[in-house]
C-alpha cells in the first residue's frame, strides 16, 4: 500500500459513502449515454440508411479525442481538483448528448458523439481520482466496485430501455436518444451535489487532495514502471473487446446471427450489465480480502476469449456466453482501476488514469472502426450471419493478448521488483 495515501483525519464513513453515491449517479448518466447507440443501431440502419461502418464510427469518434484530450484531462484534474473538473466535464457530456439527438444527419450525430467524448472519459478520470482520494486506500476495490456497479446500471438501463421504454422506440430513433439526454442531466445535478459535499467536508476533515503535480513534461510518462505498463496493455486489449462488442455490435449481432428480436437481444446484452451491478463490488471486495489481482484479471480475459468461438461455431444457448462475458465484465474492471493507486504516486494519479484512458481510447477508436469495416467487407447481415465471424476472431485474439499482459503482471508482482499487488489485502468496509 502506498503510504502517501494515508491521512490522519479522514471524513466519517457516512460522508465518504454519500460522496461515492453522488459521483456514481453521475457515472450512471455518462454510461447510459454511451450505451444509447447500440439499442438504436438497427433503427439507424433501417430508417436512416446508416452502414455498420457509420454505426461503429459513432462510438469510435467518441473515443477519438481521448487519444490526446483525456491525458490533458488527467493533468487538469491534478491541477484544479476533482470537484470542479467533474462538474465541468459533466456539462460537456450533456451538450454532446443533446447534439447527438437533435438531427438525423450523420455528421451532426457524429459531432455530438465527439463532444460527448471530449467530456465523458475525462469525467470518469476525475471521478476515479476522487474515489482514490476519498477512500485513501481503504477498501479501494470495494469502493471502485460500488462505483462501477451504479455506473453499469446506466448501461443496463440503456439496453433494457428497448423493453422499458418500448413506445419510444416505436416512434423511431430520436426519442430514445432524447431520453439519454435526460439521464445525463441527472448526472450533471449529481455533480453539483458532489461539488457541494466535497467543499463542505474539506473544511472540517482531511480529504487527501494531493499537492499539485509538477509542470507536466511528456517524457515523464516513461517514468511509470513496468507493472503500470502491463496494466496499460491489459486495459487497451480488454476494453477494445468488451465495448466494441457489447456497446456497439452485440444487439445487432444477436438479431442477425441468432435470430432473436430487438427486445430479446437487448435483454441478453443488459444481463451482462446486470451481472456487473451485483458482482463488481463483490469481486472488488474479494480482491481486497484475497489479493491475487493479476491472477483474477487473467482468468477474466480467458473467459472473455473463450466466449467468441462458442458464439461463432456452436449453437449453444446464448445465455452460456452471456454468463461468461458477464463474469469477465464484472471481474476485470473491479480490479484493474483500483490497482493503479498501489503502483503510482498520489500526485500522479490523474496523469496515470489519463494515460490509461488515453490508450484505451486508441483501442476503442481503432477496433470500433475495424469491426464495422470487417462487417461491411464480409457483408454481415441477417441474410449472411457468417459475415460476422471475422469480427469475432478479432475479439478472440485481443482477449488472448489481454491474458498475456495479465500473466506478465502477475510474474512481475510476485517477484522482487513488484509492489506486492498480488499480496496486499485491505480490511472490512467502513
Amino acid at each position: 500500500m502506498n503510504p502517501a495515501l494515508a491521512v490522519k483525519n479522514p471524513p466519517p464513513a457516512v460522508w465518504r459513502w454519500s460522496v461515492l453515491v453522488a459521483i456514481s449517479v453521475a457515472m450512471f448518466g455518462n454510461y447510459y449515454v454511451y450505451d444509447s447507440i447500440a439499442p438504436v443501431a438497427d433503427l439507424l440502419q433501417k430508417t436512416l440508411g446508416f452502414t455498420d461502418t457509420q454505426i461503429g464510427t459513432l462510438n469510435a469518434i467518441y473515443s477519438l479525442p481521448n487519444i490526446v484530450v483525456v491525458l490533458i484531462g488527467g493533468v487538469i484534474v491534478d491541477r484544479f481538483g476533482t470537484r470542479l473538473s467533474t462538474l465541468f466535464f459533466a456539462i460537456i457530456c450533456a451538450i454532446g448528448a443533446l447534439v447527438t439527438a437533435i438531427s438525423p444527419s450523420f455528421p451532426v450525430m457524429a459531432a455530438g458523439r465527439l463532444i460527448f467524448g471530449l467530456g465523458a472519459e475525462s469525467m470518469i478520470v476525475a471521478i476515479t481520482v476522487a474515489i482514490g482520494q476519498w477512500f485513501v486506500g481503504r477498501q479501494l476495490g470495494f469502493a471502485f466496485g460500488v462505483n462501477l456497479s451504479i455506473a453499469r446500471a446506466g448501461s443496463f438501463s440503456a439496453d433494457k430501455s428497448t423493453t422499458w421504454f418500448k413506445p419510444l422506440y416505436d416512434l423511431g430513433w430520436q426519442p430514445p436518444l432524447f431520453l439519454a439526454v435526460g439521464f445525463m442531466l441527472v448526472g450533471v445535478a449529481a455533480c453539483v451535489l458532489y461539488y457541494w459535499m466535497d467543499r463542505r467536508v474539506a473544511r472540517n476533515y482531511d480529504v487527501p487532495e494531493p499537492a499539485p503535480s509538477d509542470k507536466f513534461v511528456w517524457s515523464d510518462l516513461w517514468r511509470f514502471d513496468r507493472s503500470f505498463w502491463y496494466i496499460i496493455g491489459l486495459c487497451v486489449t480488454y476494453y477494445s473487446v468488451i465495448f466494441p462488442f457489447r456497446s456497439t455490435f452485440a444487439i445487432k449481432y444477436f438479431q442477425h446471427a441468432h435470430g432473436v428480436s430487438l427486445q430479446q437481444a437487448g435483454d441478453l446484452n443488459a444481463s451482462v450489465f446486470f451481472a456487473a451491478i451485483i458482482a463488481t463490488p463483490l469481486f472488488g471486495l474479494m480482491a481486497d480480502r484475497l489479493g491475487h489481482r493479476a491472477a483474477f484479471m487473467a482468468f477474466g480475459c480467458f473467459l472473455l476469449a473463450a466466449a467468441f468461438p462458442i458464439l461463432a461455431y456452436t449453437n449453444a444457448n446464448l445465455w452460456v456466453t452471456t454468463v461468461m462475458i458477464g463474469v469477465a465484465f464484472s471481474l476485470v474492471p473491479a480490479i484493474i482501476w483500483p490497482a493503479v493507486p498501489y503502483l503510482v504516486e498520489p500526485n500522479r494519479l490523474g496523469t496515470a488514469y489519463g494515460l490509461m484512458t488515453m490508450v484505451q481510447a486508441m483501442g476503442l477508436t481503432a477496433i470500433n472502426l475495424l469491426a464495422g469495416a470487417l462487417n461491411d467487407f464480409y457483408d454481415a447481415s441477417a441474410d449472411n450471419p457468417g459475415g460476422y465471424t471475422p469480427m469475432l476472431w478479432l475479439f478472440l485474439f485481443l482477449s488472448l493478448f489481454g491474458f498475456v499482459f495479465a500473466y506478465a503482471l502477475r510474474v512481475r508482482e510476485t517477484g522482487p521488483q513488484g509492489h506486492g499487488l498480488e499480496a496486499i489485502k485491505a480490511g472490512a468496509p467502513g
